[in-house]
């Protein structure tokens, strides 16, 4: 049996209510061996820490013990509140906060009856947070007013938003939302939510960007809940739902709040905007491949007097060299040292290794290694990791282990990243033994698995025939509390449809779209070839439909290609020439496996055969698709079956262009020369 991750919330352990419950004496919590994460830094969390440059030293339980056994102060001073606030800000400024401190803290202010400042309790709120203790923030949150006496304003609200939303929280973002709207319920007449708590909502629906809804709710709140409450968006929060909009493919959606932003936030004497702002556009842009409407909009952010950051060009060259374009982020690059006098920054070099790893170039790739090292600058998990997987994409996993071990007699300590990157790659080319070597050893260097990890594990597993430990794997990482995604959903049920068991696989797409976890391209086309194979072509096509209706996600070639099978093999010639047709309306180019699926069906006369693969390049020709109607072609060669007249001359001159012939030329002589 399947172990999926419960539903509801999480119910905090005895350990968790004992942090704001200290009348139970139970030890600390064992959370606090764990790896402390950095403390926060982002201007959202400055509610919640202390302005003083210089904090006093924290203090121990002990010492907090010590300090309320001392004679009681008489006169009209409020006794005790100086006190309690110097305590809880030295509590949060330890490095990792002291939770034995915090309970006995708590425990005194809970003997003391009467009414505490709210000075008190955002430190304490932020201690909890960055002990990746999100529960128990908010639960102090919510007992504010009925154990201390002390109503909650923004300011705690602010505090407890922040916690919630920490790197190390396991909670994930989305319950943001309801924790806003309980608050503002429960406490009406003192929680008046400020520009700062939205914006901490808005980073928590960006961070679950992959919801449609999310976004929605996003762009109601920039559009009908700010100015319903007399508050102006900044520039914080149009970037923060630009970006999302970005990254989640609405780019249309994006640059039309783009422009937004740059009437409301602009105008005489405003700042020109920041290249925040444009940056997650221009990468979705060369993601797409539209490369001319990303050079629209870098013309038109110099036209609004904003300078390219580092980041942008960072941006340019990935995107670049993500389509193929290394020419031209090698000109990038020269204009961004040239031109504009920034220096490559461990960002770029990261970029371009990336990119030239993904490009299929690692060779080249490494020699980034080399001029980075050069420049006096130490490659960073994320180029390792770059190099790594491109050697791993390209087939040569032999060289990508020697380049993992280099890095290690370097003296690098790998990081979660690294060693992700490592038992992917391996778990990829079926070296189960070696990758279950390093999951093993990193967890012995104290690096955590996250979901990546698993996943990887997890389709290693499958791909090795080996379901029953993919399971086992499953569930160990349900049991450490990571979140899966639709990534690690994906190949979960692409695993369990590949070993047969369609039934359990549709259980798992019923329970990730229970959990509001939207279906990848790759759970679809293995549920879909599941039912296919099972003979629910029927079935097949029903979720084809949605997925097409749902509009966030295209079919690829390997759905269509199951469908095609699906359809032919249950003699549905007719249903699969007009999927065929839809196919390259929807721009999806047919490849190999398409023309001898076909083949299969209608190569059974060869002159009808000939017939269909002709026409398919005839159509393909005419959508301006040229290297999918080669590719066509090479098939038609490969079954000694030639193309018409007609149709050589097309792609002919399709291929054959003059600028192409010319260049051809050119490096025929320069070839000649160099002889």
């Amino acid at each position: 049996m399947l172990l999926l991750p419960r539903l509801r919330l999480p119910n905090p352990s005895k350990t968790l209510i004992n942090l704001v419950n200290p009348n139970n004496p139970s030890p600390c919590p064992a959370q606090s061996l764990l790896p402390h994460p950095p403390p926060l830094s982002s201007a959202a969390d400055a509610s919640s820490l202390d302005p003083s440059p210089s904090p006093p030293p924290p203090a121990s339980a002990s010492e907090t013990d010590e300090l309320f056994r001392r004679p009681q102060r008489q006169g009209g001073y409020t006794q005790g509140d100086a006190t309690y606030v110097a305590l809880a800000r030295s509590i949060s400024a330890a490095d990792p906060p002291d939770l034995g401190a915090l309970r006995s803290l708590l425990r005194r202010m809970r003997g003391d009856p009467r009414a505490f400042p709210e000075a008190v309790f955002p430190p304490l709120i932020s201690a909890l947070g960055r002990s990746a203790l999100p529960l128990a923030a908010l639960r102090l949150f919510y007992s504010m007013l009925p154990s201390f006496r002390c109503a909650p304003s923004a300011l705690s609200l602010n505090s407890a938003l922040s916690a919630l939303l920490h790197p190390s929280s396991p909670l994930p973002p989305s319950l943001a939302l309801p924790f806003f709207s309980s608050a503002l319920r429960r406490f009406p007449g003192s929680v008046a939510p400020t520009l700062l708590s939205f914006n901490l909502l808005l980073k928590s629906l960006a961070r679950s960007s992959r919801s449609p809804r999310a976004l929605d709710t996003a762009l109601d709140i920039l559009h009908r809940e700010l100015p319903r409450r007399g508050l102006r968006p900044d520039a914080y929060s149009y970037s923060t739902v630009i970006s999302a909009l970005a990254s989640a493919g609405r780019v249309p959606d994006a640059s039309a709040l783009l422009h937004e932003m740059l009437l409301d936030c602009g105008g005489a004497g405003a700042p020109p905007p920041a290249a925040a702002a444009f940056n997650p556009i221009l990468g979705a842009l060369l993601r797409s491949g539209d490369l001319r409407a990303a050079a629209k909009l870098l013309r038109f952010m110099l036209l609004k007097g904003c300078p390219p950051s580092l980041a942008t060009y960072n941006t340019l060259i990935h995107g670049l060299l993500l389509r193929g374009r290394a020419a031209a982020a090698a000109a990038v690059l020269r204009r961004m040292v040239d031109v504009d006098g920034l220096s490559p920054s461990a960002a770029t070099y990261g970029a371009l290794a990336h990119g030239l790893a993904a490009l299929g170039r690692p060779l080249d790739a490494l020699r980034v290694l080399d001029q980075m090292e050069s420049s006096g600058l130490e490659p960073n998990e994320f180029v390792y990791s770059a190099l790594i997987s491109g050697l791993f994409r390209s087939d040569d996993p032999d060289r990508a282990v020697a380049l993992w071990e280099a890095m290690i007699g370097k003296g690098v300590r790998p990081n979660t990243v690294l060693f992700s990157a490592l038992i992917d790659g391996l778990a990829r080319h079926g070296r189960m033994d070696a990758a279950e070597a390093a999951f093993a050893d990193m967890t012995a260097e104290n690096c955590t698995p996250n979901v990546v990890t698993y996943s990887s594990m997890v389709r290693g597993y499958f791909k090795a025939g080996d379901g029953q430990r993919a399971l086992a794997t499953w569930r160990q990482m349900v049991d450490a509390r990571c979140e899966p995604n639709a990534i690690s959903y994906s190949i979960l049920i692409d695993g369990l449809c590949e070993s047969g068991k369609l039934k359990d696989g549709m259980m798992v797409w019923k329970h990730m779209l229970s959990r509001g976890c939207a279906p990848d391209v790759v759970a679809y086309s293995a549920m879909i070839k599941g039912l296919c194979e099972a003979g629910a072509v029927d079935g097949g096509l029903r979720l084809f439909h949605d997925m097409l209706a749902r509009g966030d996600v295209e079919p690829d070639v390997v759905t269509y290609n199951t469908l095609f099978d699906g359809l032919l093999k249950g003699g549905d010639l007719t249903g699969a020439v007009d999927l065929l047709g839809r196919m390259l309306d929807r721009g999806c180019d047919p490849d190999p496996i398409t023309c001898n699926i076909f083949w299969r069906e209608v190569g059974v006369e060869e002159e009808k055969g000939r017939e269909f693969l002709d026409g398919l390049v005839v159509r393909l020709c005419k959508r301006g698709r040229v290297g999918a109607a080669a590719d066509v072609v090479g098939v038609m060669l490969g079954k000694f079956l030639g193309p018409q007249g007609a149709t050589w001359e097309m792609v002919a001159r399709a291929v054959c262009r003059r600028k192409r012939v010319l260049e051809t030329i050119d490096r025929f002589w320069d070839e000649i020369r160099g002889t």
